[in-house]
């Protein structure tokens, strides 16, 4: 009987792994990073989706990989983002909080944050508006989308 209850376990232990696992997407990107097929819901502030994600966050130089490595293809409200071994995830253009709360560039912007800061008071994020496709780091206070990542093989 306490076998038959540890494989039993085991086969529910292991088939959590694997439902969580096929949540992430390999890319083959050189660093083995794995990419989550969806946004976590809302916006946050920097220090939100630090509390929020910590280590799960992707670093600049995980987006600029990203950036440098994928075909990224304007699908209409957000980006088709084919990686090297022509796996993919979708980026939504879900826009960005400003200052006030207001949110703005639903549609035709995305902004997600990485977990490397640029001094006291920035942060370093992948954005895409208007034809421009880049990482920047601007102030931590603004709400941006969150991708987080799995690293890596």
């Amino acid at each position: 009987m306490k076998k038959i209850l540890f494989l039993s376990a085991m086969c529910l232990l292991s088939l959590s792994v694997s439902a969580q696992m096929s949540q992430f997407v390999d890319l083959g990107l050189p660093s083995g990073t794995l990419w989550k097929s969806t946004n976590e819901s809302g916006f946050y502030t920097y220090d939100e989706a630090l509390k929020s994600f910590g280590n799960s966050l992707p670093t600049k130089a995980q987006l600029d990989e990203l950036r440098d490595y994928c075909e990224w293809i304007w699908e209409g409200r957000g980006f088709k983002v084919v990686g090297p071994n022509g796996s993919f995830v979708f980026l939504p253009a879900a826009g960005g909080r400003n200052f006030d709360g207001n949110v703005d560039g639903v549609g035709s912007g995305g902004y997600y944050w990485s977990s490397t800061p640029n001094g006291a008071d920035n942060a370093w994020y992948l954005f895409f508006h208007h034809g421009e496709l880049d990482t920047s780091h601007d102030n931590r206070c603004y709400g941006l989308s969150v991708r987080i990542v799995l690293c890596c093989l």
